[in-house]
């Protein structure tokens, strides 16, 4: 039996809701959080910008590791890519201080004592366990030096990062060597992150994925709060300077070269 609650809504409302799955929407029209279905109940886990950050990343993760492996005309679209992961990751790290309950840092932080709780069996709580809590801070923390290394590396052909000219040569060349390092351990670490998800929903029946799409997990817990209109735009304008800076279109131009010499005609 379906459970509903009555409530005249007009229909231009009902319409955007829709179109806009709630959260941006919500918090400019207070809506409840909470559904009752046939299955039981659900409440908000994931918000809007959450889910985009996360499939975005996924996606550019894959162009950058494609682009980067095949080379050639493709290490523009790498560099290209790369500064869009940066964008997305200092979205992601604004997000984690002004987002809503369950994309905030200090809600899911991997501290001692939630770490030693979760292994024992006595930790309760939604979101990112505190296992999975380590590991999305290890995957920033090393995109994020991934991708400042790739600011300033080379190929040692014709591809240099877009901060090349803040470096000497063999700085670069160190730089690019611990960004194909880095690459390789992020590469374990996906694969490492696939076959956890894979795990927890075959053998403790958790559906670790259908909340990152929907955003609605089952439960009784309490829906994600926070996150409002501002902070978003907050978020994307920090994020958007972060692209500006990492790209180098700041920097002066480089001074031309100097003219060749004349050939002598004796």
């Amino acid at each position: 039996m379906t459970i509903s609650r009555s409530r005249t809504i007009d229909p231009v409302v009902l319409l955007a809701r829709s179109l806009f799955d709630g959260h941006l929407f919500r918090c400019l029209f207070s809506f409840k959080d909470k559904k009752i279905t046939m299955s039981g109940k659900k409440f908000r886990l994931w918000d809007l910008p959450t889910r985009l950050f996360h499939w975005l990343l996924v996606m550019t993760m894959l162009a950058a590791v494609v682009s980067g492996q095949l080379g050639g005309n493709l290490m523009d679209w790498h560099g290209r890519i790369g500064l869009l992961i940066l964008g997305l990751l200092v979205f992601r790290l604004v997000w984690g201080v002004l987002g809503s309950t369950y994309a905030c840092f200090l809600q899911f932080f991997p501290t001692p004592s939630r770490i030693r709780a979760y292994l024992s069996g006595e930790w309760q709580g939604e979101g990112h366990n505190p296992l999975g809590a380590l590991s999305v801070f290890v995957l920033l923390g090393l995109l994020t030096a991934q991708v400042v290394t790739g600011l300033f590396a080379n190929d040692d052909i014709t591809f240099v990062g877009p901060l090349f000219e803040l470096v000497n040569k063999a700085m670069s060349n160190r730089l690019t060597s611990v960004h194909q390092l880095i690459s390789n351990v992020l590469i374990g670490l996906v694969v490492l992150h696939i076959a956890a998800i894979g795990f927890y929903g075959h053998f403790k029946k958790q559906k670790l994925l259908k909340p990152m799409i929907t955003g609605w997990k089952e439960g009784d817990a309490v829906s994600a709060s926070g996150g409002n209109f501002v902070a978003l735009i907050v978020a994307l304008l920090i994020a958007g300077a972060a692209i500006y800076g990492g790209s180098g279109a700041w920097l002066p131009e480089p001074p031309p070269p100097p003219p060749a010499a004349e050939t002598p005609s004796w």
